[in-house]
């Protein structure tokens, strides 16, 4: 869970305005102290760790990049993050490859799996009804709200929530056309042993690289490696996990030279959201309310919105500055990513000449 958007904060700046740009940062970090609070209230049992994050610079002009992104965090944001050049990187990772890291104390990490099987077990709780495998096939407008079709049967509902994120389908065409699904990979090793681990990332922050092409990875608390990135543009399948599972093993090693021998336990992929903005979204459209297209920032921001669209669905007034933004629509696009292999050799070439 790390602070900020997609969308970098000098970049915000310069779109939104000062003013703006700080009301849609500030919301990240009260996104993750949110759930903070929610994690403990609710007793869920999911890792939840203040660890900070490390942005390691793939070029030496990504590291000055750094510089000028820390001065618009202290100067706009009042956010404090610190720099470590590549001579004493190793206090962070351990790796040569890159050329000095930016660290952000602020970021957290827990584990997804038991984060979400707590989350269910508290609305059950608080008395929601979950059914898993029902499938809904259709939506339709009727005079008392809305009427759902799915492969269990007909539900009658006064509102309708889209929060299908990266598996937005032709049930909902409005919602596809602003969503674009792109596949995510992550490897896990066999269990390293304690100086290993140390030695990889040795306060066990969260840590990605600032390519286009970005690896992400951690250290987890039984001590394998979670190693992850854009390795595939095509929807995650068995074959697409096993094409990228070689491909992110080639790049830990690159990382990480001493884990060439270290095996490789499990595999597997999934969609993240993209929008046409690089921004998530949430609010009404076509009189569905929706949220999603979180770019890999979805685990506190999926939760903040959710629970701001829902206060709103209760009648709530409710204001944030990711709330009700306009939701452009991506031309020529219906729901099939024909674009991806050519915005995937795009950044390629941009990770080569930048």
């Amino acid at each position: 869970m790390l602070t900020g958007l997609r969308v970098d904060a000098a970049r915000l700046v310069r779109i939104y305005g000062e003013r703006r740009a700080r009301a849609m940062f500030d919301a990240t970090s009260d996104a993750i102290t949110n759930l903070e609070t929610l994690v403990t209230n609710e007793k869920i049992e999911c890792g939840f760790e203040r660890v900070g994050h490390v942005q390691a610079a793939w070029k030496p002009s990504h590291f000055r990049a750094f510089q000028d992104e820390q001065a618009v965090l202290s100067r706009l944001f009042d956010h404090p993050v610190h720099l470590v050049d590549r001579p004493h990187q190793r206090a962070e990772i351990g790796s040569d490859v890159y050329h000095g890291l930016l660290i952000d104390e602020r970021s957290a990490a827990l584990n997804p799996a038991q984060y979400v099987t707590g989350l269910a077990a508290a609305a059950r709780k608080a008395g929601a009804c979950i059914v898993a495998g029902a499938k809904v096939e259709q939506v339709a407008k009727i005079a008392a709200g809305w009427q759902a079709q799915t492969s269990l049967g007909t539900i009658a509902a006064r509102e309708i929530l889209v929060a299908t994120n990266g598996y937005t389908g032709a049930t909902t065409p409005l919602i596809q056309r602003r969503i674009v699904p792109v596949g995510s990979y992550i490897i896990a090793t066999e269990p390293l042993s304690e100086s290993q681990a140390a030695a990889l990332l040795p306060r066990r922050r969260m840590a990605f690289d600032s390519k286009h092409f970005v690896y992400y990875f951690r250290v987890t608390s039984d001590r394998r490696l979670l190693f992850g990135g854009r390795a595939e543009f095509t929807p995650p399948d068995a074959q697409s996990v096993r094409r990228a599972a070689a491909v992110l093993r080639r790049g830990m090693t690159k990382i990480f030279p001493d884990l060439a021998s270290v095996r490789v336990d499990y595999a597997w992929g999934g969609n993240v959201a993209f929008t046409r903005d690089q921004l998530p979204h949430a609010g009404q459209i076509g009189g569905l309310y929706v949220a999603g297209g979180y770019g890999g920032h979805g685990i506190a921001l999926a939760t903040a919105l959710g629970d701001l669209i829902a206060r709103r669905i209760a009648g709530a007034p409710v204001e944030n500055p990711l709330l009700d933004t306009a939701f452009p629509t991506i031309p020529f696009y219906r729901g099939t990513p024909w674009f991806l292999p050519f915005a995937g050799a795009y950044y390629k070439v941009k990770d080569w000449i930048s």
